[in-house]
């Protein structure tokens, strides 16, 4: 494991009391048996399957999987192992390997779902198998056991929250293009929820696109739909979901010859995003503390793994639109803007000032601090 992972794990330690305090509400009697319907009592040398969707976004190979490879490692004594797989943004690839994975006969299964509809069937049939599933950073439906995300109505409520403040007045002078995620993706639904409560009313919104499959490229055209729908002159500000499509939505503004870019949301603190809001192309993402998620996910299916309540790590429930009260935990977000990237990614250890400041970004660090 190469410095930042394992700078990532320390901080993890020091971040947990954060979540435990965030899991506001009290676990039902119900939620402690959830540990109990999956697999047999084992010891240490679990197998536990994770899925995780697609690796356009950088985060998932580079964050979620290390880290709860590790944690893993750290509960099982060295014993236990992850079988991994990566869906690439395929729902029925994903179907696929977790049935592959359930015949294996893997101990558990943590599974970040493509399409949260479309996964149902594999859930059910590793209920079926008495194989626990831990739905992780997107509520998956079927039976699931446990949940552990972030809260995706808060990131979209801090987003447009964001946007609205740093736009003020000008709010009046133009509209703005919500460029949201994937349709196929729980979370977008509740990201774009979040946001239009905070942007209806303040602003007007010119244009709005749920892009497919996250894809920077399609977030690109749709921007290039927007600009000559609305005019150039026109947009005053932009929502963009995540930061990949941040990027393609400001390489068609840029395109477009607009010099004096607007303020461009982001989220996931991808290191682009990041050297975009320190060049200040970008205004502003949200960090989300993938150690403290992948611990969390990690914890629950090392216990589920074991035959073992959950009553200790989730202190709250949520209902999918299959399963009711399933046990979760949802870690606290961070508006992510050039005055406390060093108190968050730096902090945490996702990324060094080196990797942050490159040659091409020296400049730009300096004006903001980052030496």
């Amino acid at each position: 494991m190469n410095t930042r992972m394992r700078r990532a794990a320390v901080a993890v330690a020091a971040t947990t009391m954060a979540v435990t305090l965030a899991a506001c509400g009290s676990a039902k009697e119900s939620d402690g048996d959830k540990g109990d319907e999956g697999g047999s009592k084992k010891g240490d040398a679990l197998n536990i399957g994770l899925l995780l969707p697609e690796n356009e976004t950088a985060r998932y190979e580079k964050f979620d999987k290390p880290l709860i490879e590790k944690t893993v490692k750290d509960l099982t004594n060295g014993k236990g192992k992850i079988t991994y797989a990566n869906a690439k943004q395929d729902a029925s690839t994903q179907n696929q390997q977790a049935d592959t994975m359930i015949t294996n006969k893997v101990d558990v299964l943590i599974v970040d779902a493509v399409d949260s509809k479309a996964i149902a069937g594999s859930v059910k049939k590793a209920k079926e198998a008495n194989i626990p599933v831990v739905a992780y950073d997107r509520l998956a439906e079927g039976p699931i056991d446990a949940y552990t995300s972030f809260d995706n109505e808060e990131v979209g409520r801090v987003q447009g929250k964001a946007l609205v403040e740093e736009l003020g007045d000008k709010a009046k002078d133009g509209e703005i293009v919500m460029m949201n995620g994937a349709i196929t993706d729980p979370n977008a639904k509740l990201f774009k929820k979040g946001a239009e409560s905070e942007l209806k009313g303040k602003v007007k919104i010119g244009k709005s696109y749920d892009t497919k499959e996250w894809k920077a490229v399609n977030a690109n055209a749709n921007m290039e739909g927007a600009i000559s729908a609305i005019g150039k002159d026109k947009i005053v500000g932009v929502y963009s979901a995540n930061d990949g499509m941040a990027g393609g939505i400001i390489t068609a503004l840029k395109a477009a010859g607009i010099s004096k870019l607007p303020p461009v949301t982001g989220q996931d603190a991808e290191l682009a995003g990041v050297q975009r809001i320190v060049a200040g192309e970008q205004f502003m993402s949200v960090y989300k503390s993938y150690p403290q998620e992948a611990k969390v996910a990690a914890e629950m299916a090392v216990a589920l793994g074991k035959g073992e309540k959950l009553d200790s790590i989730a202190k709250t429930t949520v209902d999918s639109p299959t399963t009711k009260d399933v046990p979760t935990v949802l870690v606290p977000v961070v508006s992510l803007t050039d005055k406390n990237i060093k108190e968050t990614v730096i902090k945490e250890g996702i990324y060094s000032v080196d990797e942050i400041c490159t040659a091409k970004y020296k400049a730009d660090c300096a004006k903001v601090g980052l030496k």
